[in-house]
């Protein structure tokens, strides 16, 4: 009986797709000694006719998409077991090749967000199968990243209508030689428990986590808001060596161009996590814009001149078009960004990766790079709001996680999933202030123009706390008896500097300096620092007109009561 069991659930049994002939040849071979070893262990003899069977039914073709650009079909299957490639959206350009990555996208359109990563078309396909039923039920590997940002919209879609059975959101992983951590996903049909993380749960949500779901019921998760839209953007990308050192921007500051115009038009100040979270590296860019023509920018001369000879060669060969035909501009020179922040005197970041959830405000003179989320508000009151144990907690929970260091991976903060969502007290959304106007207070806090009366004094109290926490930390990463604020340079042919002020260190006080960061500051955390923080929690708390606040109310209630605050928001909404 057994004998004949196993004939019927032999290696003909397993199927494949592999796109790589070797990869598809190792399977085939792996899946012969499973065959063999599985003999052994139970007492079979070798079968000699044939020793191996054939496996064609390992097919040799792309799993996603078939030759004209059609959706690919799986074949028929009990379960599907799979290790995608770990491929982000930024970088499936540079893998696959333009044509492939735009017919893909246009083949899984409406179903997979175009910003989603190589692997959730993995997760949609499986989908997909399981609802045809063709397939019963799906276990699959991919980075943590699938737990936020546009990835884990694809998983949701995945929770709309199936349920995920068993899950571990972080285990390590190596890839490439490369340690990673990693989230297993098994969803499907005919599977009665839940388990995540190796314990038994009630449910398991889009992201993998069992937490919201003791918040407001089974599946619940959060939406992005409507007023929070166009608020929040990425930082530049440059593809190229359009970087230089401060004293050589300066110098370029000081030169003629035939055009009359100075190279202040096109050189700035860049900004990065590093100089935010440690201290300022005084890189400056070379920046022609978005629209900029060549016969345009070759009038910087000295600049054009720079860009032609290291930035260019590299970026002719570049497999975009756009990025060969204008290599003299950045390869993401994000518009949105740029008009969202030309009406503003300063606006707020954020680093995309950080140990801890700090904004920052920076002039608008200063570029962001690409690992910055830029927030186009000046105001105290958002910085404020954004800068609370609120929001702090709401981006550790919707953000994903980077890395495995010593003391476990960081957070990853992403405008979809942390800052999208986030349900700002009412009156002090991104849409009340998205006119931008600022009101100065005596104490020099700004707050946003135009508020409500009842609403203002939330808004006041916010900015002051804000600005007081602020104050505190600029006297203790530069304190004076250390540094010093020296005048940028003015610009051949103006009057007065469009740079803010350089700090540097005082003689004998460079390394003393050099330890103020931001980084080493909320590591020690010291008291004032904590008690500044308490009072704009307090604030903000206020704002949301929870008289129960106290700092020892959980992070679980605080999440419990933004989530049914987001969800009310989007059902009016």
């Amino acid at each position: 009986g057994l004998e004949r069991q196993h004939d019927v659930t032999g290696p003909h049994n397993v199927l494949g797709i592999e796109l790589n002939e070797y990869a598809a040849e190792l399977a085939r071979v792996t899946v012969w000694i499973g065959e063999l070893q599985w003999r052994v262990q139970r007492g079979y003899g070798f079968k000699l006719n044939p020793v191996l069977e054939p496996l064609d039914q390992i097919e040799g073709r792309d799993a996603l998409m078939n030759a004209d650009g059609s959706e690919a079909v799986w074949p028929k299957a009990d379960a599907v077991v799979g290790n995608p490639p770990f491929v982000g959206d930024k970088k499936m350009r540079g893998e696959l090749g333009d044509t492939y990555t735009e017919a893909l996208r246009a083949a899984y359109k409406g179903r997979v967000p175009g910003s989603a990563d190589l692997v959730c078309y993995w997760f949609e396909r499986a989908r997909a199968q399981i609802e045809a039923g063709a397939l019963q039920r799906a276990g699959l590997v991919a980075t943590q990243a699938i737990r936020s940002g546009f990835n884990v919209r694809v998983l949701k879609r995945v929770t709309n209508a199936l349920p995920i059975f068993c899950a571990w959101g972080d285990e390590p992983w190596v890839n490439d030689g490369a340690s990673v951590r990693v989230s297993l996903t098994c969803f499907g049909r005919g599977v009665n428990e839940r388990r995540l993380d190796g314990r038994d749960v009630g449910a398991i949500a889009a992201d993998l986590s069992e937490r919201q779901l003791n918040c407001l019921g089974v599946g619940t998760f959060a939406v992005e808001l409507r007023d929070n839209i166009d608020s929040a953007f990425r930082g530049v990308t440059r593809n190229g060596g359009f970087d230089v050192a401060g004293a050589q921007a300066r110098d370029w500051l000081q030169l003629p161009n035939p055009n009359g115009r100075s190279n202040a038009d096109v050189l700035r100040p860049l900004v990065n996590g590093m100089d935010l979270m440690d201290r300022s590296s005084d890189r400056w860019v070379v920046d022609f814009g978005c629209e900029m023509l060549a016969t345009e920018a070759s009038l910087y001369e000295a600049l054009y001149a720079y860009v032609e000879s290291v930035v260019r060669p590299e970026r002719v060969v570049n497999r975009r078009e756009a990025y060969r035909t204008y290599w003299w501009r950045f390869a993401e020179a994000r518009p949105a960004l740029r008009s969202s922040l030309s009406r503003l005197q300063r606006y707020l970041v954020t680093p995309m990766v950080a140990k801890h959830r700090l904004f920052v405000a920076l002039p608008s003179s200063a570029l962001p790079e690409q690992r910055l989320i830029a927030i186009a508000r000046a105001d105290d009151t958002t910085l404020g709001l954004l800068s609370s144990r609120s929001h702090a907690a709401w981006s550790v929970r919707w953000g994903g996680v980077h890395g495995d260091g010593a003391e476990g991976g960081r957070p990853v903060y992403n405008v979809a999933g942390c800052f999208e969502t986030f349900p700002f007290p009412a009156g002090l959304t991104p849409a009340d202030t998205a006119h931008q106007r600022t009101e100065t207070l005596p104490d020099d806090a700004l707050i946003p123009a135009g508020l409500s009366p009842a609403v203002r004094d939330h808004a006041v109290a916010i900015a002051r706390a804000t600005k007081r926490l602020v104050d505190l930390r600029e006297a203790w990463l530069n304190p004076p008896e250390w540094s010093e604020r020296v005048p940028e340079v003015v610009p051949l042919g103006m009057t007065t500097s469009p740079y803010p002020d350089r700090i540097v260190a005082k003689p004998g006080f460079e390394k003393d300096l050099a330890k103020r960061t931001l980084t080493n500051l909320y590591n020690q955390r010291p008291a004032w620092l904590a008690q500044a923080h308490d009072t704009l929690d307090a604030a903000v708390a206020a704002a949301y007109s929870w008289a129960d606040w106290t700092s020892a109310m959980p992070d679980d209630e605080i999440l419990r009561r933004l989530l049914a605050l987001n969800l009310e928001r989007a059902k009016l909404g």
